[in-house]
């Protein structure tokens, strides 16, 4: 496992909330998907490790009405995180996600007062990102 350092700027998103629950995980992008479409649209996967917490979302545009979709609204936090790259076909490539997590954490300390992220790239390819105390 390649992993790099990067620097992320905060991103704007609309979001469904859920238990830190594997099976709840997939039903709550589903239904994300449903409301907001996939065309043009990146989505994040955030877990929450205080508040035992994840977050199916989707970056936020100027035309959403997240009220009206039923949505909550918030932000993923900037800074430094630790990227490491998945690529493969689902459903094989979502079960590599808490093992690679895993293997990012024995590296590093992270900051667990912001949320581990997940980058849909694309259907075959997400990026990891563990947050990590900036220097």
């Amino acid at each position: 496992m390649e992993a790099t350092p990067v620097e992320r700027d905060e991103i704007a998103v609309m979001f469904i909330r859920t238990p830190d629950d594997v099976a709840l995980f997939g039903p709550a992008f589903t239904r994300l998907e449903e409301l907001v479409g996939t065309r043009g649209r990146k989505f994040y996967g955030a877990f929450y490790p205080r508040e035992k917490e994840y977050r199916a979302c989707v970056v936020s545009r100027e035309d959403d009405d997240p009220q009206a979709l039923g949505l909550e609204t918030g932000t993923l936090p900037g800074g430094r995180y630790l990227r490491a790259r998945l690529n493969g076909e689902p459903p094989a490539i979502y079960e590599r996600i808490g093992p690679t997590f895993d293997a990012l954490v024995a590296t590093t300390q992270p900051d667990e007062s912001r949320p581990s992220l997940e980058f849909y790239r694309r259907h075959d390819e997400i990026d990891l990102l563990l947050p990590v105390a900036s220097e």
